[in-house]
């Protein structure tokens, strides 16, 4: 019996970008790949995606454009990050919709239900959630805890550049060392910094696991953590 039976897969909009493109089909490609393995295994899957790669609302901000324009405009960016994979999955036959946080029209994308969204999850379709919360103000973070609450998600699984949570930056400093799990408290009192403390206040209220993993290496590593294999960091 497994684990887990509804997923959702928090994915930085950093992770879709290339040097030469701020979205690189090879690792539109390698997306889909991993979505199908894991749709093979029986399990229901959501989707957050970022907008990093092409508007980041706090570095605008830091340029001296208005916050909430700032975070309406990195809103959108996930929007078109959200159609790039959406457009993909349909090319490897993988069903899917995209959901906003936000009404959008001209069939752009449909507008958030969370009856609706498990629904679809519940055939197998592939839900796509962007622009956050709908609202300004909130990281991407806490728009993927709330969208995984709502959908009644099992875990949260964000993939990082990382292969887990360390002690310190283990790109600076060797000598970091990965931890297994951790517990919420414990994740918020050494401010690891992994998601902001309202994400990880609402997963412990709500009994929603967070698994921290490396996606975009060699290895399906996803697919290795559902089968059972104990890789990344849970935090329970």
């Amino acid at each position: 019996m497994r684990k887990y039976h509804r997923i959702l897969l928090k994915l930085s909009g950093e992770a879709l970008a290339s040097e030469n493109n701020s979205i690189e089909p090879k690792t539109l490609d390698k997306v889909a790949e991993i979505v199908k393995s894991v749709l093979d295994l029986d399990i229901e899957i959501a989707i957050v995606i970022g907008g990093g790669n092409i508007f980041r609302g706090k570095a605008l901000v830091q340029k001296g454009i208005n916050r909430v324009t700032g975070d309406h405009m990195g809103m959108l960016a996930t929007v078109i990050n959200a159609l790039a994979l959406a457009d993909n999955f349909s090319k490897h036959q993988i069903k899917n919709v995209v959901m906003s946080g936000f009404a959008i029209g001209g069939g752009v994308c449909e507008e958030f239900n969370h009856t609706r969204a498990k629904h679809l999850l519940s055939q197998k379709t592939v839900t796509i959630f962007s622009a956050g919360t709908g609202s300004p103000c909130f990281t991407t973070d806490t728009g993927a805890t709330l969208r995984a609450i709502e959908i009644g998600a099992d875990a949260v699984f964000k993939a990082t550049k990382v292969d887990g949570v360390y002690s310190s930056d283990p790109l600076k400093n060797p000598q970091a060392s990965r931890y297994k799990s951790l517990s919420f408290d414990e994740a918020i009192s050494k401010n690891l910094q992994i998601m902001d403390t309202a994400a990880f206040a609402m997963c412990r209220e709500n009994g929603v696991e967070i698994c921290v993993f490396s996606m975009l290496d060699d290895n399906n590593t996803l697919l290795e953590i559902l089968n059972g294999k104990p890789l990344g960091t849970i935090i329970s």
